[in-house]
């Protein structure tokens, strides 16, 4: 029986659970089969985890990419995992292994500063051109590195740091599409997530320092630091909302929501477009685009994308939304 790609993919992250849970019980026995306790060697859970999971990953996954990026994710957790399971009088080499979790730091550095670099150089190529921001986003990434995990994400954080820094010079006309849709309005959407903001905003200095005098002044400055990028996350999506529409080419429904990727979805491959006044609950054939309250507009798909069949949207205007999709498809749905 041939495995699916998505549960082939799984594989690797699932043996090294597996082999972290029985080198963890090998270690904390005390038995014939580990020589009670003096063969505790770190190069066993050493070999599993840092060498077997990740050549898994390239066997597993056909994307080279996917491949490689799932292995370095597979290699920092086995570390991590490591520094618990194997005994602290066995550690030799774990000792410097520990010590790259300031390479994965440097990484991390580099890769934001590489997104907003990204972010000047795209905003000013929209400005000058008035080109859609998005595509001003996604096409010197694409040229870069392709259509692999590694650009999806750059474009994400990206976008993080457009909307963050250089809202303000982004109007929702320079999008392309015809008719624009919003959905910043709707159920007080935008309004929630300012008030999400707020509370981030004056928490933030009170946590620290009852983390600071409680805890440590390490474990206080890191959530600090998770803190204000999720701050800044919050600021890009509460700018995004009422910059970055929905619109309706002759052809095409784009779907642009926050700071989501947006979706295409081909004018002839929508069956049916009605209201919607029902909860929706989550599914792998449904895809839902809606910050409070019920969504109110449901899109069916002729011939599903990937899994998606459905998709359930949250806009202002429904009735004008529905409408103008009727009136392309000139069907009555």
């Amino acid at each position: 029986m041939m495995l699916s790609a998505s549960v082939k993919s799984k594989i690797p992250l699932l043996f090294l659970v597996c082999v972290s849970v029985w080198w963890a019980f090998y270690y904390q026995s005390n038995g014939p089969f580990n020589d009670y306790g003096r063969a505790n060697f770190e190069w066993l859970y050493l070999l599993d985890a840092l060498v077997v999971a990740p050549l898994l990953c390239f066997f597993c996954i056909k994307e080279r990419k996917d491949a490689l990026i799932k292995a370095l994710a597979l290699i920092c957790l086995g570390v991590l995992f490591g520094s618990f399971i194997v005994p602290e009088q066995n550690k030799f080499i774990w000792h410097h292994l520990e010590q790259g979790r300031y390479l994965i730091v440097a990484v991390m550095v580099l890769f934001e500063v590489v997104a907003i670099a990204s972010v000047i150089l795209a905003i000013r190529s929209a400005l000058a051109q008035g080109r859609d921001p998005d595509l001003a986003i996604d096409e010197p990434i694409t040229k870069l590195l392709g259509g692999g995990a590694i650009a999806s994400l750059l474009r994400f954080e990206t976008r993080i740091w457009t909307y963050a820094l250089f809202a303000s010079r982004i109007d929702r006309h320079q999008f392309n599409g015809a008719q624009h849709f919003s959905y910043h309005q709707k159920d007080g959407a935008q309004s929630n997530l300012l008030g999400f903001i707020l509370v981030i905003v004056f928490e933030a200095p009170l946590m620290h320092l009852l983390l600071h005098y409680l805890w440590s002044p390490m474990a206080a400055n890191v959530i600090s630091l998770l803190t204000l990028l999720s701050l800044v996350f919050f600021v890009a999506e509460y700018r995004a909302l009422s910059r970055r529409p929905i619109s309706l080419n002759q052809n095409d429904l784009v779907i642009r929501y926050g700071l989501y990727s947006p979706l295409v979805i081909p004018l002839g491959n929508i069956s049916r477009v009605v209201s919607n006044q029902a909860f929706v609950k989550r599914s792998s054939q449904v895809k839902r685009y809606n910050y409070a309250g019920i969504p109110n507009v449901e899109i069916s798909l002729s011939e599903p994308i990937g899994q998606l069949e459905k998709v359930y949207l949250g806009v202002d205007n429904p009735e004008a939304f529905i409408q103008a999709i009727k009136s392309k498809l000139d069907i009555d749905c």
